[in-house]
């Protein structure tokens, strides 16, 4: 939650290749006081069954930029073994890992505001935008 001098941020994934949510996908917040600082970690937690990170930590007062680490390498490699256990005619299409192993977003923020930062997530692009 936002106050008025901290901003607050939340998250979600959709795969977009599936049109469901990406759940089990490790997430890290960091926050820096201006340009030249250096990166604080905050925290780490996971996106849900709904593909939310629901236990994000408030922001440290002066934070002006934050980053979120999404790790999705793992949760694509699982997905991929998944569909190879269920067609097994697919194992050789000479899909291994993720083009994309991570995805790091950084933005700005403002205090008393709130950010949710959506990523549109597939396994050879990704988008995010500034959500409601």
């Amino acid at each position: 939650m936002s106050t008025s001098t901290t901003a607050s941020v939340s998250t979600h994934i959709l795969d977009t290749s599936v049109g469901r949510p990406a759940g089990g996908v490790a997430v890290r917040l960091s926050a820096r006081p201006g340009r030249e600082a250096d990166w604080q970690a905050l925290s780490g937690s996971a996106t849900d069954a709904d593909g939310r990170c629901k236990d994000l930590p408030a922001l440290p007062e002066g934070t002006t930029h934050v980053r979120l680490d999404f790790e999705v390498e793992p949760y694509f490699l699982k997905k991929q073994a998944d569909a190879q256990q269920d067609a097994p005619a697919n194992r050789d299409s000479g899909a291994t890992g993720a083009f994309f192993p991570e995805v790091a977003i950084t933005f700005a923020v403002n205090p008393g505001e709130h950010y949710h930062v959506p990523l549109l997530l597939n396994p050879f692009g990704y988008s995010v935008y500034r959500g409601s």
